[in-house]
């Protein structure tokens, strides 16, 4: 299984998934979606990290990203640790109505691997797809950008603030992403030039 979720080209873009350990529902807190934002502008500015998009769900994010440096595990590592002792801090720090059932449950899935200390919070993996052609990365931003309208949140996806949808289709949003209009792979094929369904 682990074989078909390994970064084989670390300086091309992979679509991730990065899942709180089990499923819990954290970023429906305003406080910890931010702080994924912050870490993010953090990563574009400092870390080399070219975002195409992301998607910020209750107990889940999804990006596609790519490293400058072509150190694309480093980045990605990186990014869960600091992301995951920033809000594990909050939930302590915080006003968290449910601080003790899930340091409890970050405790549990800690005890369970050995390179933890005291909590788990994202789960192991991260199931990147290597983006190979524009079709496929636009494939990708589609269902990224329509997982909140999927969830029922909002109408449209440009109307989901914690999402790339509005760079793409207003020109704006809380963080400064890579546009894809322009293809990375394919560039004279022009069945590659797939535009983005503006929902």
């Amino acid at each position: 299984m682990k074989e078909g979720y390994v970064i084989r080209d670390q300086t091309l873009p992979h679509y991730i998934t990065a899942t709180v350990v089990d499923w819990i529902d954290v970023f429906t807190r305003q406080t910890y979606r931010d702080s994924i934002i912050e870490s993010l502008d953090y990563c574009i500015k400092n870390k080399g990290m070219i975002l195409y998009g992301y998607v910020i769900m209750s107990n889940h994010i999804h990006l596609i990203i790519q490293s400058q440096d072509g150190k694309l595990s480093d980045l990605i590592r990186d990014f869960k640790k600091f992301t995951s002792k920033n809000i594990l801090e909050k939930i302590q720090v915080v006003p968290e109505s449910r601080k003790e059932w899930m340091l409890e449950r970050f405790k549990l899935a800690a005890e369970k691997h050995t390179r933890n200390k005291n909590y788990q919070f994202w789960q192991y993996g991260n199931h990147p797809e290597e983006i190979y052609t524009n079709k496929f990365m636009w494939s990708k931003l589609d269902y990224i950008h329509l997982n909140p309208v999927r969830a029922d949140l909002v109408e449209k996806a440009s109307q989901y603030i914690y999402s790339s949808a509005s760079n793409y289709i207003n020109d704006a949003g809380l963080l400064k992403i890579e546009k894809a209009d322009n293809p990375i792979i394919d560039v004279l094929d022009s069945n590659a030039f797939v535009k983005y369904n503006q929902q």
